[in-house]
């Protein structure tokens, strides 16, 4: 909880919710330095104490927009203990997993993209933190994968990066209005990241293809 909110409660998670949808436009139309509190108000029709009852101040509000698919991306490789896939398998859902998370969450998936410079040291060093725990899995299932001749590359980590820079570009490019709806875009993304890993397609057997 932030702000002078002390107990959340149905309702204020409903207006507190409003204020971030409100930013969420505003930081996705102008950016984080262009974009006020002063604008954030205007564009709720409220007062600023209103606002700042739920939030401390912009910076918050970009982090707590911000934090939220960083968490629900990077986690896509958090497995069950018992799941029994093959490690290509759980390598080919996480990387179509992750695109899809990333589609979903826009446009706010993409402000750690876009302005990274308006994170705290703190922020930014637990988005790294968690961004390390995803590599980590990703990486392991890929080495395993490969020893199984189900995956072909060189470099591991390069290869990862390589993979994941697809959904990570996307905020440069991605319209969710454009000629592929977001399923299709899906699809189509995922098939190229599976060839970046080198992924043997005959082996995925019941797992969805693009």
């Amino acid at each position: 909880m932030s702000g002078r909110q002390k107990a959340s409660t149905p309702g204020t998670d409903a207006k507190r919710e409003s204020i971030l949808q409100a930013a969420q436009r505003l930081f996705h139309e102008q950016g984080y330095a262009d974009t006020t509190i002063d604008q954030i108000v205007r564009e709720l029709g409220v007062t600023k104490p209103y606002v700042y009852y739920y939030f401390r101040n912009k910076q918050e509000i970009f982090e707590v927009l911000s934090w939220q698919p960083t968490v629900a991306c990077f986690t896509v490789l958090d497995l069950p203990a018992g799941d029994r896939r093959p490690a290509h398998e759980k390598v080919a859902q996480g990387l179509q997993d992750l695109i899809r998370t990333t589609i979903d969450h826009y446009p706010a998936a993409f402000f750690a993209y876009r302005d990274p410079q308006a994170f705290r040291p703190e922020f930014a060093a637990a988005q790294k933190k968690i961004a390390h725990h995803f590599y980590d899995r990703l990486c392991a299932l890929m080495e395993q994968a490969r020893a199984e001749g189900t995956l072909d590359f060189a470099e591991t980590k390069v290869t990862a990066l390589a993979a994941c820079s697809i959904p990570g570009f996307l905020y440069s490019w991605y319209r969710p209005e454009g000629r592929l709806d977001s399923e299709s875009m899906v699809q189509e993304l995922t098939a190229l990241a599976w060839r970046v890993i080198g992924l043997h397609r005959p082996a995925l057997g019941s797992l969805q293809r693009p």
